[in-house]
């Protein structure tokens, strides 16, 4: 197994350390836990952004996983510039999650960027 596809896994699952940031942030109870969606959308402040970091890194990892899995089967670029690339990638939506709990929207907005740059890399390097 490459470096990528662990990667893939980690983009799995990294949302996951983002909602429970949030729920330990807003404090979760047994209750809470019922309905997890109704109560993460009344955060506030940092626990509301990570429940929206967590959020986002779900909606963009379907195109992370595609490219790293389409580089692959390709097949023409080196490896250890996808495996690169698939780490650089993971560790921008660290920093991004962290950004959007700091609520540093400008940082946040160009890592996020980054991070598309980087998936669209999978593709250049492999034609």
């Amino acid at each position: 197994m490459t470096i990528a596809f662990w990667c893939v896994l980690g983009a799995i699952l990294l949302p996951y350390a983002f909602t429970s940031y949030a729920k330990i942030a807003g404090r979760v109870g047994a209750k809470k836990n019922a309905n997890p969606r109704v109560w993460l959308d009344k955060l506030e402040g940092p626990a509301q952004r990570a429940n929206w970091a967590q959020q986002n890194s779900f909606e963009i990892h379907p195109a992370f996983a595609a490219a790293v899995i389409i580089a692959q089967f390709i097949g023409t670029a080196p490896q250890a510039t996808l495996d690169q690339l698939a780490i650089a990638f993971l560790v921008s939506r660290v920093v991004y999650g962290a950004c959007y709990m700091m609520n540093w929207a400008t940082l946040r907005t160009l890592v996020w960027a980054s991070g598309l740059v980087i998936i669209a890399s999978f593709f250049v390097v492999s034609a």
